[in-house]
């Protein structure tokens, strides 16, 4: 009788297997691989693949549709502008991701340095819209929009690596190895990242939430 293996049958060996492929960064391989030949088609593809999510990445860290649509256009450009450059050494999402997150950093720095309006000013603004706001019976689609625009406030107000982390992880659903490339940190430390912002946005939002 041929010897056996001890545990053979509960822990059978696996089979040679190849390294997964992702299917959609596939697509974005091939596509890039054309845009850096200067293939205006492949790049329209592109665009329409990723503009939604990196609009609202942006938005969410920002707190700005609007500025959101000229940041994500410049993030393409860059995409664009250093094609031939790209090399497919990590998902082309990462890669997207990193320019957004450096795009807006440096929006949120040069904000940062304006003038803020005038706290007479904000006083006025509050005073009227308080007023405006005694006018109107508060429903439940208005408390429901006030939450969220809190939130999106309490998001903008996080330092910036909290920020890119909680949006990331929380609105992107990306996971925690793709988020530390964005970041250009470890796995450990994006997860006290997300750890620490959260509890910043829970403290922030507790006259909401009741905790």
């Amino acid at each position: 009788m041929d010897a056996v293996a001890p545990n053979a049958g509960l822990f059978p060996m696996a089979e040679p297997q190849s390294q997964s492929i992702d299917p959609e960064n596939e697509r974005d391989i091939a596509l890039m691989s054309r845009i850096a030949t200067g293939d205006e088609a492949a790049f329209r593809a592109l665009v329409e693949r990723h503009q939604h999510v990196v609009i609202g990445m942006i938005a969410k860290m920002l707190n700005d549709p609007i500025e959101a649509e000229d940041l994500a256009q410049r993030v393409f450009l860059r995409v664009w502008k250093h094609a031939k450059r790209w090399k497919p050494e990590a998902k082309f999402t990462t890669y997207l991701f990193t320019i957004a997150r450096n795009l807006v950093y440096n929006e949120s720095r040069r904000r940062s340095r304006k003038k803020e309006v005038s706290a007479d000013q904000r006083s006025e603004e509050f005073g009227a819209e308080t007023a405006a706001d005694a006018r109107i019976e508060p429903d439940s689609e208005t408390l429901r929009n006030e939450m969220h625009d809190e939130i999106d406030h309490a998001i903008a107000e996080l330092p910036e690596n909290q920020r890119a982390a909680v949006v990331l992880y929380a609105y992107e659903s990306l996971p925690y190895e793709e988020i530390a490339q964005v970041l250009g940190t470890s796995v450990s430390s994006v997860k006290s990242l997300i750890f620490r912002g959260r509890t910043t946005l829970r403290e922030k939002l507790a006259h909401f939430t009741g905790y």
